[in-house]
């Protein structure tokens, strides 16, 4: 999709997500996972529903994997709190992915601009919290969730902060071969020469 920075996109996710879990750290865990739960429910309903509306001489085969996500996505509905130990497990590496992404990312702008140290010092930070939670899920869960709830909002300012200063100066690859739409626009009528 053109004109969609997947930073900025990224950023607000951790955002809403990080928010939810520091303001509501019980409850957090069980929520996730049933808005997860929902999230396999929606597009299987819609798959099921269009199959059995459709012409019996159209159908093609039953959608099984619409009606095992369907089944998955009430499991989880159902017993959010046998998942959400789970759950601590993937936001722990969801946390881990994004300080790697987000060190490659400064080290990526060191081509184009000059990357002080301390921005690093964050995307580290956001890496050991996902490591604590991979390999001390089963401590006091709120805990847990705080600390990924805050670690989800240093990673949203983090990522915001990047994009405002190095990402958008990025040189666009090509840039120079194409011409912009202004430039085309500029150019005045030229006189035909007949022979």
């Amino acid at each position: 999709m053109k004109g969609i920075s997947y930073s900025f996109l990224r950023a607000v996710c951790a955002l809403v997500m990080g928010l939810l879990l520091v303001m509501f750290p019980e409850q957090a865990g069980n929520y996730l996972v049933i808005t997860i739960g929902v999230v396999f429910m929606v597009p299987s309903l819609i798959g099921l529903i269009a199959y059995f509306t459709q012409d019996a001489a159209v159908r093609c085969r039953f959608p099984v994997e619409g009606v095992g996500s369907l089944l998955f996505g009430l499991w989880l509905v159902i017993m959010p709190g046998f998942f959400a130990n789970l759950l601590t497990f993937v936001l722990g590496f969801i946390l881990l992915m994004g300080g790697i992404q987000q060190i490659a990312s400064l080290m990526a702008a060191r081509r184009w601009t000059v990357v002080p140290w301390g921005f690093y010092l964050l995307p580290v930070l956001i890496l050991v919290a996902g490591l604590v939670a991979l390999f001390n899920p089963m401590g006091v869960q709120r805990t847990t969730f705080l600390i990924l709830g805050i670690s989800s909002l240093l990673y949203a300012l983090i990522e915001l902060l990047n994009w405002f200063k190095f990402m958008r100066l990025c040189p666009k690859q090509g840039a120079e071969n194409v011409a912009s739409p202004t430039s085309i626009g500029d150019i005045e009528d030229a006189e035909i020469i007949e022979d």
